[in-house]
């Protein structure tokens, strides 16, 4: 399922129109993203929780020559899926 398929699927189980159902979809995104940005968790019960995960600098290769590069320190999204979806999923 990509972007277009997940708002018609929201459209038909919602009533809303597709243009209504894309402002969802997009505040539904926006409103995670600005959370996890701000380095706060999202948790939907049943669901899952969104969260920051925090990656220290390394040392790492460069695969083609086999030099040291450093790694800078970065922030990864995390999802860890809920109850309610592993046993629906299962």
């Amino acid at each position: 399922m990509n972007k277009n398929d997940l708002i018609s699927a929201v459209a038909d189980a919602s009533g809303l129109t597709k243009n209504d159902a894309t402002k969802a979809v997009e505040g539904v995104f926006d409103a995670i993203t600005g959370a996890l940005k701000k380095g706060d968790e999202v948790r939907l019960v049943g669901f899952g929780t969104f969260s920051v995960a925090k990656r220290k600098a390394s040392t790492g290769r460069n695969p083609r020559t086999g030099e040291p590069m450093k790694i800078k320190a970065s922030s990864q999204p995390k999802f860890k899926a809920g109850k309610g979806l592993k046993d629906a999923v299962n």
